[in-house]
């Protein structure tokens, strides 16, 4: 098994919640480096929904693959509500998903400041024919302490959350 139970299971929901809605899902992947879009093609069957995923790790593949722009780049820095959009919206742009999740953040153990510390990784979901001031957007923060891998793993939970339709979704605790 590659990833914990719970995100697999996590994955399966996602998967099935959008087969049933007819739903595409493309991923827009900075500080996860793939691991939603693992996540997802882990589940057999995973094609009928997963459409693809974009690794975007450097600012340059961000700009060259997904067309964040660098005036956004350098006005709100590569972890931002901001970048986290554009690449969602990017990976539908260029793609055939009707729903993307954009994943960028900082892992650790270095690369934190102040205001941006180890942990803190933002998400946005954009749905193809919504308004753009309608997209889904959500900064976390999570523990330094779990290290890169536990962080990237928070992420991906966090992401597959955020996938989930959200008439699907259980309610909240």
């Amino acid at each position: 098994m590659l990833f914990p139970a719970d995100i697999t299971a996590k994955a399966e929901a996602v998967i099935e919640a959008c087969r049933a809605r007819g739903l595409r899902v493309a991923t827009a992947e900075s500080c996860t480096g793939g691991l939603v879009a693992g996540a997802l093609t882990e589940v057999a069957g995973s094609s009928d929904v997963f459409d693809r995923g974009f690794v975007t790790y450097s600012n340059e593949a961000k700009m060259e693959t997904l067309s964040v722009s660098l005036d956004v780049l350098e006005t709100f820095g590569a972890v931002s509500v901001a970048v986290a959009w554009a690449l969602a919206h990017g990976a539908l742009q260029k793609s055939h998903a009707d729903v993307a999740i954009g994943v960028t953040g900082i892992a650790g153990p270095g690369g934190g400041s102040e205001m941006k510390p180890v942990g803190t990784v933002v998400f946005a979901l954009a749905r193809r024919g919504d308004d753009p001031e309608k997209a889904v957007a959500e900064t976390m923060t999570f523990d330094p302490e779990l290290g890169r891998t536990g962080i990237r793993l928070q992420a991906v939970r966090a992401a597959l959350d955020l996938l989930m339709p959200e008439e699907a979704a259980p309610p909240a605790p």
